[in-house]
């Protein structure tokens, strides 16, 4: 398996009870967000039993969840005060997702005007297979608009430094190659 290494700009931030990114969400993904240098995002997650459907296998709603947050959280690559507002969402199940392993997660901006955007994102197994895909269509809102103001305040939004500068993730190309042969 070949892995792509990116370079990190920044990690995102994350809300302490949130159900995707909550590090105090006793059932939550507890997963990580990061910018990179290709104008991506990318959710690190590993998931638990807690998150299955049939025995081994992640639910698919916490599938859907983890691709929408992480398309609609691309939007605030380069301007943290936007978010998108999830508008439709339309998933494509293409292998099972299994518990207790790290996924990956990437979303990105494919299209947007000043006040909707829309996104696609995918999942990838450890082996590199892509598990699911996601169209979506978002609309931006300023951050104050989404909340009742105490979501984002210090005790309940706060930032995630570590010291990752570069991440690897399967390459899903090499995949594709292997997989015809």
């Amino acid at each position: 398996m070949i892995f792509l290494k990116y370079k990190v700009l920044k990690k995102q931030n994350i809300g302490r009870k949130c159900i995707v990114c909550g590090n105090q969400n006793d059932l939550g993904l507890k997963s990580d967000f990061y910018e990179l240098e290709n104008g991506e995002l990318l959710c690190v997650c590993h998931t638990l039993d807690e998150h299955q459907s049939y025995p081994g296998r992640v639910h698919g709603g916490i599938s859907a969840a983890l691709l929408d947050e992480t398309i609609g959280r691309a939007v605030s690559i380069g301007n943290e005060d936007v978010w998108g507002v999830t508008v439709s969402l339309e998933l494509k199940y293409k292998k099972p997702v299994p518990t207790d392993e790290t996924i990956y997660v990437i979303g990105r901006i494919d299209k947007e005007n000043r006040r909707l955007f829309e996104g696609t994102g995918e999942i990838i197994l450890e082996s590199g297979e892509i598990a699911a895909t996601a169209h979506g269509k978002y609309m931006k809102m300023a951050v104050d608009k989404i909340t009742d103001g105490s979501f984002f305040c210090e005790e309940e939004w706060f930032e995630n430094p570590d010291d990752v500068r570069e991440i690897e993730i399967p390459d899903i190309k090499d995949k594709k190659k292997q997989d015809k042969k």
